[in-house]
């Protein structure tokens, strides 16, 4: 993809891509919807493509520039961002190599690690290797309680945390039956989960105001991300500054550190002692009027309709090669 001038987004046919075969489908559908009917509404031709009817090879005639409201496997992981430079095709966000790197989370963490950006230790639940050997490797250097999540998956689906062995063992013997490949169990810190959004703005990375919730379940799950009874959110952070600047700086450090563009969402868990801890980051994230991004962004002063067409235009603004 060679670098161009932006173009007059009025001037487009924009496809926003949602849906696909992911367990994230039904976020990704609201993402693509509320960003559809945003560009529409501000005047701009819009089309909403399920890429799960429609694969990118089929839209070079149909589209112009695809807005990615993709969530997932098969979507956030680099795959469709793969395709759509085979196909010529200018996209939203990050390009293939941070996509995957954001979306696998060991090897995310991995890099954290390298770069000393705290991150939960953690172990891969590797099927090749027995219950009893990840039981012990658990018990030896992480104790309990854990965190059990997915490797490359979102939106708290198929996580929980594991209080004790027999529950934890419970767990590893049911991730066979779910549609993940591969699990990890990591250190559980408790404290207010948080999030940083970063957006390209008029030739600027915005870092955006820190959105931190309180869950009223056992932790911020699947429930409470999408019933708003069950959490209470602050946007801008009522946490101390201290903490809210650190995890601004490390959102910065985060999006170079992968390669990221245009768009990149970093989440944290500020614990009670003051530990400020990354736990994974994400290239596509939510596009909801509702959600995390939107409601940063608000409290940064960017309208959605705003963001949406900022959004829209990182797909222009890449560098002559993206890996």
């Amino acid at each position: 993809m060679t670098p161009t001038t932006v173009p007059d987004i009025a001037t487009l046919r924009i496809g926003v891509l949602c849906g696909g075969d992911s367990p994230e489908r039904p976020g990704s559908i609201a993402s693509g919807e509320h960003a559809a009917k945003a560009l529409a509404d501000a005047g701009l031709t819009t089309e909403l493509i399920d890429i799960a009817e429609t694969p990118p090879s089929a839209l070079a005639d149909r589209i112009d520039v695809a807005l990615l409201g993709l969530h997932g496997l098969h979507g956030e992981d680099g795959k469709v961002q793969g395709a759509l430079e085979v196909a010529g095709m200018p996209y939203t966000g990050s390009g293939v190599l941070a996509s995957a790197l954001g979306m696998h989370k060991p090897t995310f963490k991995n890099l954290l690690t390298f770069a000393h950006i705290d991150t939960p230790h953690w172990t891969v639940i590797d099927p090749n290797i027995s219950t009893e050997s990840t039981l012990s490797v658990v018990r030896n250097t992480l104790g309990y309680p854990v965190f059990v999540k997915p490797s490359s998956g979102g939106g708290s689906l198929a996580a929980g945390i594991a209080h004790d062995e027999a529950t934890l063992r419970r767990m590893i013997e049911a991730t066979i039956h779910d549609p993940y490949s591969e699990y990890m169990v990591e250190e559980y810190i408790p404290g207010i989960p948080c999030t940083v959004g970063l957006i390209e703005a008029n030739g600027r990375l915005v870092t955006l105001p820190v959105h931190d919730v309180e869950s009223k379940n056992a932790f911020y799950d699947y429930e409470a991300k999408h019933n708003p009874d069950l959490r209470i959110e602050h946007c801008p952070s009522i946490l101390p500054a201290t903490a809210t600047e650190s995890m601004q700086y490390i959102a910065r450090r985060v999006f170079r550190m992968i390669g990221a563009h245009g768009v990149l969402r970093v989440d944290f868990m500020a614990g009670a002692n003051g530990r400020v801890t990354v736990l994974e980051c994400n290239t596509l994230p939510g596009l909801s009027q509702r959600g995390n991004l939107a409601t940063m962004a608000k409290a940064g002063g960017i309208p959605y309709p705003v963001l949406m067409q900022h959004i829209v235009k990182t797909a222009f603004t890449k560098p002559a090669y993206l890996p």
